[in-house]
């Protein structure tokens, strides 16, 4: 696509060209005197008024775009075109917390996780009643204040060859490919009605059973958290996610058995960090799944 050349940036000189008019050669030299001087100090502020506007004017095109705005710069690319290198789209994108910052996500540690779950409570679930998304805050809030919503910060922060969809400053990510760590599949993400379910953001420990195992006890606030929190959540194949739905360990795992370390390591460690519960059959699971892990081999993320 052809891009869209700029106007040159105004120099200071053709506006000071409007100052160095000289009134009298304009005027006619007959005219009353007291008219002169009216006018003399109406172009007296006109010329002020030129020269304030043309400093403001030129600072903030020194700037790289028009009020300094991160969008102008990207809108000379033309409309429709999308940002396609992932760093630099990140860098417009000022995250005062770094949440989904690959670099500080959660990374399980093996040890860690035992001795987590060797802590967690032990309990049967309690009911379901009151449950409803909305005890867990909007979905896919800005809890962060990043300007982005959860969902695509995760997005993200877990696909790669992303391309950003215009004019949303590297929020919105249009298309973007997933290593699925559930199914192991290599999927291709574009947003759209038909399509964008083919990936979607799954909560480790999902929200229902979170509900379920103490959740209704730890507060409006906390559970805003937790549905938001990026170590309980990971972008996953939509289909296994919705056959997941609120299943614990020992209900579903993972078909890529090489990542249910990793899952399993995640639940233990969202359920202490929100002081939840497990219960008998779902700490057993946990315990085969960690036991069967190899301290040759990290835990990845």
């Amino acid at each position: 696509m052809t891009k869209s050349k700029r106007p040159p940036t105004p120099n200071l000189r053709d506006f000071k060209k409007i100052a160095d008019v000289d009134p009298r050669k304009i005027l006619p030299p007959d005219m009353d005197p007291k008219n002169k001087r009216f006018l003399y100090t109406a172009l007296a502020i006109l010329v002020i008024i030129v020269l304030i506007i043309a400093v403001i004017y030129i600072g903030r095109h020194s700037q790289g775009g028009l009020l300094g705005s991160p969008s102008a710069s990207s809108s000379a690319t033309g409309d429709g075109e999308e940002q396609n290198v992932k760093t630099e789209a990140l860098e417009e994108v000022k995250n005062p917390h770094d949440a989904v910052d690959p670099a500080t996500a959660y990374a399980p540690n093996l040890s860690t996780a035992k001795k987590e779950l060797a802590a967690l409570p032990v309990k049967e679930r309690a009911s379901k009643v009151g449950y409803t998304r909305e005890q867990f805050g909007a979905a896919w809030d800005d809890v962060d204040h990043n300007g982005c919503n959860t969902r695509d910060d995760i997005l993200r922060r877990d696909l790669t060859n992303i391309r950003f969809k215009a004019g949303t400053r590297a929020c919105t990510v249009q298309t973007g490919t997933l290593d699925d760590p559930y199914t192991g599949r290599t999927i291709e993400f574009k947003r759209g009605k038909k399509s964008s379910s083919a990936v979607q953001i799954d909560h480790v420990v999902a929200l229902s059973n979170a509900w379920q195992t103490g959740a209704q006890d730890i507060g409006e606030e906390k559970r805003r958290e937790l549905a938001n929190d990026p170590e309980n959540l990971v972008a996953a194949d939509g289909p296994a996610n919705m056959q997941k739905s609120d299943a614990d360990a020992s209900d579903w795992l993972p078909g890529n058995t090489a990542y249910r370390c990793t899952y399993v390591a995640r639940q233990v460690h969202v359920k202490a960090k929100y002081q939840l519960w497990v219960t008998a059959d779902e700490k057993r699971a946990m315990e085969n799944v960690l036991n069967s892990c190899k301290d040759t081999n990290p835990v990845k993320k």
